[in-house]
């Protein structure tokens, strides 16, 4: 995991149409940049859904919301037009973003143990500091715990 008060490490990644995005598109503006497993299992539609339901309090706060998961273009082409995610799902198959970020990490569940993606959110300041990190969050609490922290810290 990246420490706060740390340069966030930048990135180039398609998001759902193709288009390529970079950290440093969003310089000037802060980033909620979550990372998550997998699309359509049910914790990650149920994240995807809440940071949906909670865009526009974003938005009105000039900040841009960020997932990124190892899952194609078209999975996310999908994934965002099944639920009316209206933020950016950027896909990152070679694991470039998600292993500059340390998120890929070993986990174990039933007792059988893989390396995937461990669900962290990092909150970018706008000059590409990293501001806040949240290592292990939950999916039904993480957007609204991110607007509670960026309402206090405006």
């Amino acid at each position: 995991m990246l420490t706060e008060k740390t340069k966030a490490p930048d990135f180039s990644l398609p998001d759902s149409d193709g288009k390529v995005w970079s950290l440093s598109d969003f310089a000037g503006k802060r980033v909620v940049l979550y990372f998550y497993p997998k699309d359509n299992t049910p914790g990650c539609t149920r994240q995807a859904c809440a940071f949906g339901a909670a865009y526009e309090e974003f938005k009105k706060m000039d900040v841009q919301v960020i997932g990124v998961s190892k899952d194609s273009v078209s999975s996310h082409k999908k994934f965002a037009e099944k639920y009316e995610l209206p933020f950016l799902l950027l896909s990152d198959t070679e694991l470039s973003a998600i292993k500059a970020y340390d998120v890929w990490q070993e986990k174990k569940n039933y007792g059988k143990v893989s390396m995937g993606v461990v669900r962290t959110t990092y909150i970018i300041g706008a000059d590409g500091i990293i501001e806040k990190t949240m290592a292990k969050v939950k999916p039904d609490t993480n957007a609204a715990e991110i607007l509670s922290y960026l309402k206090d810290n405006g």
